[in-house]
């Protein structure tokens, strides 16, 4: 059966990266790789994953200093969107989009960007209330 399994973000400084994904999300270092794709070397960080069935998040740089492309925003839901922003800001991200309530979609959501400014969508779920008359 095929299932959703990993998530691997390109990054430029892969300890930096890992500090702050660590430190914001409480995400812990399971193993580190290093091997080749495609001919070019690389490194990468694994992290455990979150929660039963949850899936992993792998940090990867490519060492031969050639850029590579980017383009993943992760997704990470939470309890606490503020609680998560303010650990994201003391481990060097900034706010892309400050969290907002979407009743629509029964969440509220916020926009980090990490050390080196990739967006990462922070998602809280909230109680819609609605009128009952």
């Amino acid at each position: 059966m095929d299932h959703f399994s990993f998530t691997k973000i390109v990054v430029g400084d892969l300890d930096a990266s890992a500090a702050f994904y660590a430190q914001t999300f409480g995400l812990e270092e399971s193993f580190r790789v290093s091997a080749a794709i495609a001919d070019r070397p690389m490194e990468e960080i694994v992290f455990a994953a979150t929660g039963e069935g949850a899936g992993t998040l792998i940090l990867l740089t490519f060492t031969d200093g050639a850029p590579a492309p980017a383009g993943v925003i992760p997704g990470f839901v939470t309890d606490d969107v503020d609680a998560v922003f303010a650990r994201g800001i003391a481990a060097g991200g900034s706010v892309a989009q400050e969290p907002r309530d979407l009743p629509e979609h029964a969440h509220r959501v916020g926009f980090l960007a990490d050390p080196e400014g990739r967006i990462i969508e922070v998602a809280q779920p909230i109680v819609v209330q609605t009128d009952v008359h």
